[in-house]
């Protein structure tokens, strides 16, 4: 009954200063308490812990953040239009392994797209105001001025796939240079003559890895790389329709396809399949990503397996790192604080 009686005197919620009282311990010795500092003896703790049961109190978070200078929220960035975020399984795996990995904590996540220039605009005025501790970023164009603005706006920042090799930033990234040569490697060892690739944007640096892994295989294999048959496309469906058909009209003689994403493999399938081509007795095809679409499609496809949601939780571990750093970034190496994942090839009936 006391407790109650305390809990409800003046009407309001308890106050750090209620608590203290209750525990017969100074202010800032119960802020130490909630903020879980090691600066304090078990017993202090036992009696803090006790009065905040007992009184009922919950801290006040915001207060807590503004103090802290922190907001407790961090975006995720995606650069593209929104309909290639909800089409493209990249994203959605991504996103997952984010939402799983932040589930342990007490963080907030806004997912923004900035997929034009009123967008991005938008986006960099939220930024220059700070009401994000931090921004993961995902599929970034080299061209992309977004994590040079972070960069200057000292925001803690982490991207999924660099946006060079020489990127500045922290950064989770699959080994798109081996998954690419393990694809085409394949597709040489089923005897393959004649292979294509569909690339992805290639200002993405990721889609230019892969065709780099494409010629590698390749002249690895002692074949020349005819770069007739490298199209690119743009990591769509339809993108993957029009690189099938114009490498059609270029090599009828082809026999197989990598194609760098999911996706664009099954604009490719449909090409080929409108054209009378069987897969995979005329033309193997493999892709990229390893997503629902290559296990549902007829026939199931081979696809190089990225450890998406895997990437999406070391994005979270990375950016909470980055967060808790006080020292300036400037002064700190990426060494560890850039990661690259291996991927798997995984072996189908279309190739």
């Amino acid at each position: 009954m006391a407790a109650h009686g305390a809990r409800n005197r003046g009407g309001g919620r308890p106050t750090l200063e209620e608590v203290a009282a209750r525990a017969g311990v100074g202010r800032g010795t119960v802020s130490r308490v909630i903020n879980g500092s090691p600066r304090v003896s078990d017993a202090t703790r036992a009696a803090v812990e006790a009065a905040v049961a007992e009184l009922g109190y919950v801290p006040n978070t915001a207060a807590r953040a503004l103090a802290a200078n922190r907001t407790d929220a961090i975006a995720l960035v995606v650069p593209e239009p929104e309909t290639r975020f909800f089409a493209e399984p990249y994203f959605s795996g991504i996103l997952r392994g984010v939402g799983a990995q932040l589930a342990e904590t007490e963080m907030q996540l806004l997912l923004i797209f900035a997929g034009n220039d009123r967008e991005r605009q938008r986006l960099a005025r939220y930024l220059a105001a700070h009401r994000v501790d931090g921004v993961l970023l995902v599929s970034v164009h080299a061209d992309d001025p977004l994590p040079d603005l972070l960069t200057q706006l000292e925001i803690p920042a982490v991207i999924s796939g660099r946006r060079s090799a020489r990127e500045a930033l922290p950064s989770v990234d699959s080994d798109n240079f081996a998954g690419a040569c393990a694809a085409v490697e394949h597709l040489l060892a089923r005897g393959r003559r004649v292979i294509a690739t569909i690339a992805g944007r290639l200002d993405v640096y990721g889609a230019q890895c892969r065709v780099d892994g494409y010629r590698a295989a390749l002249e690895a294999a002692g074949r020349e790389v005819d770069e007739r048959l490298v199209v690119p496309g743009d990591f769509t469906e339809e993108g993957g329709r029009r690189a099938m058909t114009e490498l059609l009209e270029r090599s009828p003689e082809l026999d197989a396809v990598f194609a760098g994403s999911d996706v664009m493999a099954a604009g490719a399938r449909q090409v080929l399949r409108e054209r009378g081509r069987r897969i995979p007795e005329d033309v193997a095809l493999v892709g990229y990503d390893d997503s629902a679409i290559a296990r549902h499609m007829d026939p199931p496809l081979t696809s190089v397996r990225q450890p998406i949601e895997e990437m999406g939780r070391a994005m979270i571990d990375l950016l909470l790192a980055e967060i808790a750093d006080r020292r300036p970034a400037a002064s700190r190496s990426l060494d560890g604080r850039q990661l690259v994942l291996p991927n798997e090839l995984v072996e189908r009936a279309s190739s």
